[in-house]
Parts: structure tokens; C-alpha cells; sequence
């Protein structure tokens, strides 16, 4: 509608120009009448100076209304009084309903922005985030909290603070997580993730204060071992106690002591060698009950190398295979890509895998057609998975949910060990061991590293 205002509006006036421009002309040449042919002469100067006003005014508008866009300053306005006609007042009243559109959006934008900056400095997870300089972006209330700092500047003022926190948030790769505990009163849980805006790379780094769910979960952890511990000893104590008290009846009612001589029947000797055997056979299952304890609590410290995941389970493939090869079960491995490469301690994870396997072979007895498949891939974060898949009898709910507590099973002649110590392994680094299982079709152990 404005243009077609401004097109007609120019079209009238080349118009009366090209009229003015014809008649003075016809004046000044033809009827030889000076005077008039002047006056229109300054006729035709005025118009063609108005015409040059009327367009140029419109350049001047778009150029300060771009202007204003580029530089975001929408505080100036537009009159709407034009004395180039009523295209132009319709053209200053759209000028400024774009103006206030943007200064509207802007001020919601502040808005918003003012209510993210509130929440962000308020929350109790601590937030830092530096550029590939080390400059320092953001670093909330919590944050410095934790870095006991109400100022940074450059990520590598931590340094001063804590050098060993500082080198962790500097090497940390993105999408991992570690633990470290910089006083008795805070253990944090650190993530690091990179994102880049507007072609500059940035580190966000996560600080959590975990300490009172730690010591929660110690407290659990406790309450469980304890339990076990009493359940295992209990067993252990009480027939050795009234086995021992059963062989003192004997010994005080049967045996006979005559001129520094003791005699007592065959029957009596057989109960106090039974008793004797039974001592030691739960004495022996004692001992090694605390052995296993005393394993649990003593893993040696990971040496992590970089090395290629296929190396390790060929290593693991060579020592099982034999034992799978006897049992008829079908075994399958999948590593892609082929070349995936790790941080590990190989012996370890190892360890990890055979008793996963070990685990997965004897869930196999008395199934029809027993495979078990090993799949090493990347998640969407390149952490490195590996799933040990059988197709077993699977494990109820309620046993699912305490298989990793330690000293728990439900097999006849297992210790409870295996896989909390496979837990524990996988913690040290920093990764994870979970099962998922469905009864009847078959039991998943993934391994993330």
C-alpha cells in the first residue's frame, strides 16, 4: 500500500515536471514571452529540487531504520508529520511499529535473559564455562562457593587455588565425569561438555556437592554389609558353638579315665571326630569368607594405557574359549569399529569380562541352544560400551535389584564377590557396570568406560 502510494505520488510529479518543463519551453521559445517562460523555469527548478527531496528522504529513512537494526539502538522514532505526503506518514508510522515490535522482543529477551542469569546463580549445582583462551564467561555464586574464589578471571587463576582441580578441569575431556574431594566438608562430582556460539569453542564445567548422598549411600552400603557379614558368620559361629558344646557332653559323660588311662566307645569317637571334621570344614569356610572380604578391599589401582579394545578381548576370547567350546555354546563377538581405542587398565578389565562370561556360561546349563554374544560399540557421547548378552534363564527382579551388593548370591557355591568387585573395578574407571534381564529370554551385562 505505501509503495503504491510512493509510485503514484512519483508518477504525478514526473508528471507536472515533464508539463512545467513542455510549457516553459513553448514559453521561451516559441511565443518568445520571457517573464512567463522564467517563472516557469523557477517553477521546474522547485520541482525537480521537491522530486529530489521526496526520493531522497526515502533513502535517508531506510538508510537510518537499517542503521538502527544493525546497531540495535530502537530509542529513536520517526515523525509521523511528513510534509512529502501521506505515503512518507505511513511509511513513519510502519518505521516505528517495527521499532516498538523490536524493543518489545528485546525487552523479553532481557527479560528472559535476567530470569535465566537469577535461576543459573541460584541453583546448587556450580557452573563454569572459559573459552579456548581460559577466559572465563560465566562462574555462578555456588561456584565460588566451592572454589572458595568470589572472582576469576582466566581459568588458569585456579591454578593458584588448586592446582590439582584446576589440572582436572583442564584435562577433563568432554562428556566425562570424575570425582574429587578438595576438603572433609565437599566431595564434588565434576562434568565437563563443550559447545561451540558464534564460532567460539567453550568448556562448561558442572560442580555438585555429592557428600550427603555419598554418605548415604555409605551408610546403605554399611547397612548391607553388615547384614551379610552377620549372615555369614552366624552360620559359620553357630554349628561350630554347639558342635563344640556337643563334643564337651561327650567327652564329659562317655569317656572313662581309669589308672591315667582314658577309654570311650567307637560310637562316641565317630560323633567327635564328625564334630571335629564339621569345625573344620566350617572353620575353613570361614577363613576364606574373610579372605574373599579382604580381596574386595584390596584392588590394586588401575594403570590405564591407551590401547585398542580388540587387543583386550581377543586376550579374553583366548582364555574362554576353550571352556565354551566344551559347554556347545554359541559365541559371537562384534567390536565396531574395529580400530576403537580406550583408556584402561587391561589386566582389570579382563578380569571384569571373564567373570561376566564365567557368569553368562553357567547361566547356560540345561538351556537348549546357549549362545552368548559379546558387542563392543560407542554411545552417543563416544563413551565406549560392552554388552555380554546370553540367552539364559535370566534373573528374577528382586535378585536383579541386589546382585551387585557384595557377598550377596544365589548361587550354592558362589561367594558374592564377582560382580561387586566387577562394580567396583568399573568405578575406578570412571565408568559403570549395569544388567538389564527379562526371565526366560536372557540376562545383558553392559560394561561403560
Amino acid at each position: 500500500m505505501i509503495f503504491n502510494r510512493f509510485e503514484w505520488t512519483l508518477l504525478v510529479r514526473v508528471l507536472l515536471l515533464s508539463t512545467s518543463m513542455l510549457l516553459c519551453l513553448y514559453f521561451l521559445f516559441y511565443t518568445e514571452k520571457y517573464v512567463s517562460g522564467g517563472i516557469i523555469f523557477l517553477l521546474v527548478a522547485y520541482q525537480v529540487y521537491e522530486l529530489y527531496q521526496y526520493v531522497l528522504e526515502t533513502n535517508r529513512k531506510l538508510t537510518r531504520f537499517l542503521e538502527a537494526v544493525k546497531y540495535s539502538d530502537f530509542t529513536a522514532g520517526f515523525n509521523k508529520d511528513s510534509r512529502l505526503g501521506e505515503s512518507f506518514g505511513d511509511l513513519n508510522r510502519m518505521f516505528n511499529d517495527v521499532f516498538d515490535a523490536f524493543r518489545e522482543a528485546r525487552a523479553e529477551k532481557e527479560e528472559n535473559w535476567q530470569y535465566l542469569k537469577t535461576v543459573v546463580q541460584h541453583v546448587n549445582v556450580g557452573l563454569l564455562s572459559f573459552d579456548e583462551a581460559g577466559k572465563i564467561e560465566l562462574l555462578n555464586n555456588t561456584a565460588k562457593r566451592f572454589l572458595k574464589s568470589n572472582q576469576l578471571y582466566n581459568i588458569d587463576d585456579l591454578a593458584e587455588l588448586s592446582p590439582e582441580l584446576h589440572k582436572i578441569i583442564k584435562n577433563l575431556p568432554p562428556g566425562s565425569k570424575t570425582l574429587f574431594k578438595p576438603s572433609v566438608d565437599l566431595h564434588l562430582a565434576i562434568n565437563a561438555t563443550e559447545l561451540r556460539l558464534r564460532g567460539t569453542l567453550y568448556r562448561l564445567i558442572s560442580l555438585q556437592n555429592i557428600l550427603s548422598e555419598l554418605q548415604q549411600q555409605e551408610i546403605e552400603a554399611w547397612q548391607n554389609l553388615t547384614k551379610v557379614l552377620r549372615h555369614e558368620i552366624m552360620n559359620s559361629i553357630t554349628p561350630i558353638a554347639s558342635l563344640a558344646g556337643t563334643a564337651i557332653d561327650i567327652i564329659q559323660e562317655d569317656i572313662i579315665s581309669e589308672n591315667g588311662t582314658i577309654t570311650f566307645n567307637q560310637e562316641s569317637f565317630e560323633d567327635i571326630t564328625m564334630s571335629l571334621r564339621t569345625i573344620e570344614n566350617r572353620s575353613k569356610g570361614l577363613v576364606n569368607f574373610v579372605e574373599a572380604y579382604r580381596n574386595f578391599t584390596n584392588i590394586p589401582h588401575p594403570e590405564f594405557k591407551r590401547i585398542r579394545v580388540k587387543d583386550v578381548i581377543d586376550e579374553v576370547v583366548k582364555l574362554i574359549r576353550a571352556g565354551v567350546a566344551k559347554s556347545h555354546i554359541k559365541f559371537s563377538v562384534s567390536i565396531n569399529p574395529p580400530n576403537l581405542m580406550a583408556r584402561l587398565d587391561p589386566k582389570l578389565i579382563e578380569m571384569v569380562l571373564i567373570n561376566i562370561l564365567k557368569n553368562a556360561a553357567e547361566a547356560l546349563e540345561e538351556v537348549p541352544e546357549p549362545s552368548i554374544s559379546l558387542l563392543v560399540f560407542t554411545d552417543h557421547e563416544q563413551r565406549v560400551l560392552i554388552d555380554v548378552t546370553d540367552n539364559g534363564h535370566g534373573i528374577e527382579p528382586e535378585a536383579l535389584e541386589k546382585i551387585f551388593i557384595p557377598f550377596y548370591t544365589t548361587k550354592s557355591h558362589g561367594s558374592g564377590i564377582g560382580l561387586s568387585l566387577s562394580q567396583r573395578i568399573m568405578q575406578m574407571h570412571h565408568g559403570n557396570l549395569t544388567a538389564r534381564s527379562v526371565v526366560g529370554e536372557g540376562t545383558t551385562f553392559t560394561l561403560q568406560l
